[in-house]
């Protein structure tokens, strides 16, 4: 998992792909973490995203570094239930704290891919699995 969050890390910026009924969807990220043996990523459960992930959890991540290579990540969405989780992810990204807190009522949603492949690939087509 270390390869992939230092991917991910790397690129800064990455993509998540849901489904809306039968249209897809992407959006840019940034929040991802490391966190026993897991890569998690935080969305509000109050964006369509969420909902979209409720509907039908099998998502796909995509990212490019600025060397050109790209991955892509694909699995099942968790979402993880114990809010040591969404501290954990606001303690990495403390200006979403003006976002998620009580006062505003909106949570953080963290969640991490299972049944996952994470292949990194370079210009050339040459593919490399991040998660062996």
């Amino acid at each position: 998992m270390s390869k992939l969050n230092d991917f991910l890390t790397q690129a800064g910026v990455f993509y998540l792909a849901t489904c809306d009924g039968d249209q897809p969807k992407s959006r840019p990220l940034g929040l991802h973490f490391e966190k026993d043996g897991k890569v998690l990523f935080g969305i509000g459960d109050f964006k369509a995203v969420y909902r979209q992930m409720q509907a039908n959890p099998k998502v796909e991540i995509v990212a490019c570094t600025p060397d050109r290579n790209w991955l892509r990540y694909t699995g099942t969405a968790v979402f993880e239930t114990d809010p040591a989780y969404a501290e954990a992810a606001l303690e990495g990204a403390p200006y979403l704290r003006s976002i998620y807190n009580e006062e505003t009522g909106k949570k953080l949603a963290v969640f991490y891919l299972t049944d996952a492949k994470a292949v990194k690939i370079d210009m050339a087509g040459n593919e490399e699995d991040l998660l062996d």
